[in-house]
């Protein structure tokens, strides 16, 4: 009886899935968690860059010239187009 019970027991716990279950929400908690870990580098990327631009709001209300790229209107243009 107690060798039936035995086998009874260890043909009901290979028949579920329970700890497949859990594997697969552990993958899937370890993929998010990666996901995760890249959006807060954008984030974290995104900030720094709202600092830069606010500082330089500051510098600009004290009147300092703009940095970085240069206007349109002063490139140069190409006069040698063919008619």
């Amino acid at each position: 009886m107690k060798e039936y019970l035995k086998k009874l027991w260890n043909a009901l716990w290979a028949s579920t899935d329970v700890d497949e279950k859990a594997e697969a929400a552990l993958k899937e908690v370890k993929a998010r968690m990666a996901e995760m870990k890249k959006e807060i580098a954008d984030v974290q990327a995104a900030a720094k860059n709202t600092v830069t631009q606010a500082k330089d709001v500051v510098d600009a209300a004290k009147g300092k010239k703009r940095r970085g790229r240069k206007s349109n209107n002063r490139r140069k243009t190409n006069n040698n187009s063919k008619k």
